[in-house]
C-alpha cells in the first residue's frame, strides 16, 4: 500500500491522505472546493465543482492515474437542486469516458461547501 500526497491539491483537513494505492487501484479521499492554498474558491456550485475535479486530477496524476482511468465516482452534494449544474461541469471532465457513479444529497459537508467528490481509478499501464 502506498499513500499519495499532491502539492497541487489542498491539505487534508484531518488525519488522512489524498489517496491510497493498493495493487493497481487508486482510492482518493473526498475532495472539496479548496485551492492548493486551502482557500474556498467560490460560493457558486459550478466553480466549486470545477475546483473539486481539478483537485482530483492532481491527486490522480500524483498516483499515476488520470480521469480516463476512473472506474467509480461518488458525489456528495448539499442540495439536489444543484444536480444539473454539477452534471454540466462533471460532463466536461468525463465526456467520452463515463465511469460508474453515485450521487447523494447530504445534510452537511466540510467547510459548508456545496460538493465533494471521491473516485476509484486504475493506475495507468496496469
Amino acid at each position: 500500500m502506498k499513500t499519495i500526497h499532491s502539492n497541487k491539491a489542498p491539505e487534508a483537513l484531518g488525519p488522512y491522505s489524498h489517496a491510497v494505492v493498493v495493487n493497481d487501484l487508486v482510492y482518493t479521499s473526498g475532495q472539496i472546493p479548496l485551492n492548493e492554498f486551502n482557500e474556498l474558491v467560490s460560493d457558486e456550485v459550478q466553480v466549486q465543482t470545477r475546483q473539486v475535479l481539478e483537485n482530483l486530477k492532481a491527486v490522480l496524476q500524483e498516483a499515476g492515474a488520470d480521469m480516463d482511468s476512473v472506474i467509480k465516482a461518488n458525489i456528495f452534494i448539499k442540495d439536489m437542486n444543484d444536480f444539473q449544474e454539477i452534471n454540466e461541469v462533471y460532463g466536461l471532465y468525463f465526456d467520452a469516458h463515463k465511469p460508474a457513479r453515485s450521487c447523494v444529497e447530504v445534510a452537511r459537508l466540510p467547510k459548508d461547501v456545496k460538493v465533494e467528490i471521491e473516485v476509484i481509478a486504475q493506475v495507468k499501464g496496469k
